[in-house]
């Protein structure tokens, strides 16, 4: 053989391969996936059935969300497909189906983050816009803005060919009884919200919502706002409120998050019980959050949140009031 010692080092190293121990070779990236449908919108008295609904809801979109990360679909990807989902479903706030103003219609806000470079899109006060968070990903991608609302943002959505539906799509019957009773608080608040850790260890947010039952006109909440209701980081987390969007905008809960983590040096778990503890009462709200380790949070004030979540090492847990 004209080089034996270059072939006994090829079958060396050849051989080494398979005597690696299990800490010694590479684990598979981690990836993960955390979806909420609002907090404190669940009703004390909800039945079995209407528990399962929404538990089936819930499902339906982080097991669609799951199944793109394992493909190894980008985070802004899976953030938009699931919640799209979630905005088709009318069991949710956000979509068909969510909570009407003081004058009768639909009014949507959504936003989303990609944590690789900060870039962001939202859209408010949309009434015409079938899917909001594709809008808000338009805004992010096809824009210099960042966010849009009202007839500009759909006249931004005509030159895009976005599909319209007329404002009646949005109504369901229960929303029209749930406004004729006038009511002055939250009856419904299950914004969507989603966050997302890939393949690629890019981290991403998204959030929709059609916001308060009564609202004024023109009233828009935390969920369009980057840094109150959607953030992303990829140094950090990426973060989704739900909640009382007035008490998110005030004390930018879902930048915070981020900041606690990359100016004092908190863990994501840390980060996301104080600014909660200290910022929010007992029924303003929740988030759910991840980082880029594949930790997650899903933490409220309220008495429940509609929540779920499916990590790349086995978790999976879709809960309410636990």
């Amino acid at each position: 053989m004209k080089y034996p010692v270059l072939f006994i080092l090829s079958l060396l190293i050849i051989a080494a391969t398979f005597f690696l121990t299990p800490d010694q070779k590479k684990d598979p990236a981690p990836y993960a996936i955390v979806i909420h449908g609002g907090a404190g919108s669940a009703k004390p008295d909800m039945t079995n059935e209407e528990k399962q609904a929404h538990i089936s809801g819930l499902d339906k979109a982080l097991s669609a969300g799951y199944q793109m990360l394992g493909e190894g679909k980008d985070a802004v990807s899976v953030v938009e497909a699931v919640i799209r989902i979630l905005e088709d479903d009318s069991l949710f706030n956000a979509g068909r189906g969510a909570v009407l103003t003081t004058e009768g219609f639909a009014s949507h806000d959504a936003s989303i983050m990609n944590g690789k470079d900060l870039s962001a899109g939202a859209v408010g006060d949309v009434r015409r816009i079938k899917n909001p968070i594709s809008l808000a990903r338009m805004v992010m991608e096809k824009s210099n803005h960042v966010l849009l609302v009202g007839d500009g943002a759909e006249k931004f959505a005509e030159k895009q060919g976005v599909g319209f539906v007329p404002p009646e799509y949005f109504i369901t019957d229960d929303q029209k009884a749930t406004l004729k009773k006038k009511l002055d608080q939250i009856n419904k608040a299950g914004t969507v919200g989603c966050v997302v850790l890939d393949k690629s260890g890019n981290l991403a947010a998204g959030t929709s919502t059609g916001g308060m039952t009564g609202k004024l006109p023109g009233r828009l909440g935390d969920a369009p706002i980057i840094g109150a209701g959607t953030y992303a980081n990829n140094a950090t987390c990426a973060v989704s409120a739900t909640g009382w969007g007035e008490k998110f905008i005030k004390n930018a809960v879902a930048f915070r998050i981020s900041a606690l983590m990359e100016y004092k040096g908190y863990n994501l778990k840390q980060a996301v019980k104080e600014v909660l503890d200290k910022n929010l009462s007992p029924k303003d709200g929740g988030v759910i959050a991840i980082d880029r380790g594949g930790n997650f949070e899903m933490y409220y004030t309220t008495p429940s949140m509609f929540r779920g979540v499916m990590t790349s090492d086995g978790i999976k847990e879709i809960k309410i009031w636990e």
